[in-house]
């Protein structure tokens, strides 16, 4: 077994935090495309849901079917900003972050702007960092 250095532990931290990035960069990517399936596609087989005024989506299906829902009634335009990633374990990690940008809903065609804070717990999975839980509320005032 290779002796762990403290600089060797920041090497390892920082690619798992680059890595982590990564994967929430696709996922943005994927939102913005209103792609579904490659939304929940970055989720683990037991992923979880939970937004603001939905009922909790548990397992890679209802989330897909969730992800479905929202992009056949709205399209987002959103930027992401990664506040903070901490690694917890060699399995586990949480990243906090914002977003903000413009919902457009689709059988109207009216926009508003959105705004949110997220928190992702990323789960490592046969060496890919997934989303195991994710949970988001609006930043904007209550109208």
């Amino acid at each position: 077994m290779a002796h762990l250095t403290c600089s060797n532990f920041r090497a390892f931290v920082n690619t798992e935090v680059d890595t982590i990035k990564a994967t929430l960069n696709s996922y943005r990517d994927h939102l913005v495309a209103s792609d579904a399936e490659g939304c929940s596609s970055l989720y683990t087989e037991d992923g979880v849901t939970m937004a603001q005024n939905f009922t909790t989506q548990v397992g890679i299906e209802a989330v897909k079917k969730w992800y479905g829902l929202c992009f056949s009634l709205i399209s987002l335009d959103v930027t992401f900003s990664i506040e903070e990633v901490v690694v917890a374990s060699g399995e586990y990690a949480f990243a906090r972050t914002t977003s903000v940008g413009i919902q457009k809903q689709l059988g109207s065609g009216g926009t508003s702007s959105e705004g949110n804070q997220e928190l992702f717990v990323m789960k490592k999975v046969k060496g890919e960092w997934k989303i195991a839980r994710y949970c988001f509320c609006s930043t904007n005032p209550p109208k």
